[in-house]
Order: structure tokens, then sequence, then C-alpha cells
């Protein structure tokens, strides 16, 4: 059990997460069902946590199996709550540019209408009509070449392009899809578009608001940025952060302060490689699943904490995804195989622990 100054400290963090979550339940209100189900995320990770300290604060200890309880229990509502907004939110950004881009079409096409009595108007217009099926949105444009060369790559055994809508450096297809595997046919188009124009273009295949197929093509500059110099020399620091807040935990767990008996510091570096361990391979697993499906990640941004030694890392997508699948496979990676790590360790220590071990776990954990 803590003492008096360790339970309010305790006690205050649980006030304040609590306060941060109904804050954040203020803010995602206004956001509709996505918002709820985004802050529904964030409790699921959040509340076993302060449940576990907050009873430890009170003398309450739960055991390996009630620990595990809320680990299984957070980890699989995290999941579901993931799947209810993927679903709720499927392609819901292409669907509100879809949206506006085909408002700007009509918007533009009323302007038309009075082009022959302002010419100076005309001059002014951000959209300008180029053809029956085809409508330039915007000033930049992409060009004409690279344009016709990606209706090359549309067939009537992928997709059937029926208009094309420049918007910018890109531009919008509408038309029909041919057949029902709808990542099958992206990949296809991915691949014939890789081949014609290399990477300059990315492809993204989505639904419009009316639930039709649109294939939106746009220039690999928007692709996502990669890490810049300051923000290596900030991941190099929480590196070095992270790794003196876990070796004070380590000492903590050996009762003792590390800052205040610095000259003991290898005795909690047992237990500190231990912890960077289930760390490292947890980020192994992203990086494993992100190199076979040929994804970029950046550096692991780890954050350090002197409750637990790190609440884990943070990392950024590089390359852009092509499809929810990949999404999955490289953010299930890193918890799998930093579990079982996990647990073969936790397994390990079991079998390795003795009356004179170093470092004992109170006999109410398995009770």
């Amino acid at each position: 059990m803590f003492n008096g100054s360790q339970t309010t400290v305790t006690l205050v963090i649980i006030l304040v997460a609590l306060g941060v979550l109904g804050w954040g339940y203020n803010r995602a209100r206004s956001y509709g069902k996505l918002g709820i189900l985004a802050w529904l995320q964030s409790v699921v990770l959040t509340v076993p946590w302060l449940l576990f300290f907050g009873l430890v604060s009170i003398g309450i200890y739960l055991n390996i199996v009630g620990i595990l309880f809320l680990l299984v229990a957070s980890t699989g509502l995290y999941i579901y709550l993931g799947r209810l907004l993927r679903a709720a939110g499927q392609d819901e950004v292409w669907r509100e540019r879809a949206t506006k881009l085909f408002e700007d079409q009509q918007q533009s096409k009323d302007a038309q209408k009075s082009e022959e009595q302002d010419t100076a108007a005309y001059k002014n217009l951000t959209a300008v009509s180029e053809g029956p099926n085809t409508t330039r949105i915007g000033v930049a444009t992409i060009p004409d070449e690279d344009l016709q060369i990606i209706k090359g790559i549309f067939g009537i055994d992928t997709f059937f392009a029926t208009e094309t809508i420049k918007y910018q450096e890109g531009a919008i297809f509408t038309g029909n899809l041919r057949g029902n595997d709808a990542e099958l046919v992206h990949s296809r188009l991915s691949a014939n578009l890789e081949e014609k124009l290399s990477d300059r273009y990315r492809l993204f295949l989505v639904d419009n608001p009316e639930g039709k197929p649109v294939v939106i093509v746009l220039p690999s500059t928007n692709d996502p940025r990669t890490t810049t110099v300051p923000q290596k020399i900030l991941a190099l620091v929480l590196v070095i952060a992270t790794f003196f807040t876990t070796l004070e935990v380590s000492g903590l767990l050996l009762e003792f302060d590390l800052f205040s008996e610095p000259e003991r510091f290898r005795e909690a570096l047992p237990i500190t490689i231990g912890i960077w361990i289930v760390l490292i391979t947890h980020e192994l697993g992203h990086w494993w699943q992100a190199k076979s499906h040929d994804i970029r990640l950046s550096i692991p941004f780890f954050l350090p904490s002197l409750q637990i030694g790190s609440f884990g890392a943070m990392v950024r997508f590089e390359s852009l995804l092509p499809n929810r699948k990949v999404l999955f496979d490289i953010s299930i990676a890193g918890p799998a195989v930093g579990g079982v790590v996990s647990l073969l360790m936790l397994m390990a220590g079991l079998v390795l622990s003795h009356q004179g071990s170093a470092f004992q776990v109170p006999a109410e954990f398995f009770q």
C-alpha cells in the first residue's frame, strides 16, 4: 500500500485523468458518432490503469488473473471499438472531398451560363469546362499528357471511366467498377499507374456520396513527410529520457531511489533491460509487418514515464496505406509480438523465482 503522500499523488493523477476524459467527451460530442467512438477508445485504454492504481492506493491488490483480465478486456474492447469506428468513418475524408468537388463542378456549370455576358468574370472563374466529360477545378492542374496516360490505365476488366474531373494537380474519374474485388482492381490500377508514370502519382479507389466507385489520382508530393532532423534529435532525447525513467522504476521495484543512490544503478540494469526488450520487440513487430507490406515507418518516439518506465512509443506512417487490412496488420503486430515476449518473460520469471530472489512478488498477487 502507498504511503500518505503517494496516495495523495495517485488520487490527484486519477482526478486529473478523469477531468481530461470529461473534457475529451465534451470535445467528442461535436463530432457525432465518430467522435464518441474515438473517445471511448481512449476510455478503455485509460480506465484499467486508473482502476489498478486506484485500488493499489487504498490497499487492494489485484492478482495476476485480475490484471490479465483487465488487459485482455481492454484490448478486446479497443479492437471492437476500432472496427466500429472504421465502419462508421469508412472513406469519410474522401467522401467529403468528392462532395466538395461535385459541388464545385455544379457551381462551375452555373458560372458558365453568364460567361458571355461578363468576360471579366469569366477570367476569374476557378472552374472551366473543357468538354462534355472533362471539368477543370482550381488553378494548378495536372498536365494534359499525364492525364491522357492515366486514362490509359483503365480497361473493361478493371474500371470503366465515364467522366474525368481535373482537380488541381490530380484528377477524379467516375465510372463503373468491373468485378466484385475492389482491392484486386485497386492493386492492378496502381501497378499500371506506377508502370506508366513511375511514382509521380498515387491512386485511390473510394465511394462517392451516392455509393458509386470513384478513382482519385493525386500527385505523390502529397505523400506523408519523412522525419526531419529536429524530429530525429527529439527522438534521441526521448530515448535517453526513457532509459533513465526505466532505470528509476527498476530501482523502485528493488526498493531504492536511483536519484538518491545513483551508484546502485547496476542493480537496476537487469530489470531495465527486460523492460527494453519488451519495448524493442513491440516496435520490431510494427517494423516487420510494415516491411512485408512495403510501408515506411518513422523512427519511434518513446514516451518516458516515472510510473511504469515508459508508455511505449509513437510511430508515424511515412507511406500511404493501400487499405485497412495493411493498417490492421501493422498495428496489431507490435502488441502481438510484444505480448508474446512479455508472457514468455513472465513465465520465465515465475519459474526462476525463489525465496532469495532480488525481486519478490507479494503473495497477495496470486490470491
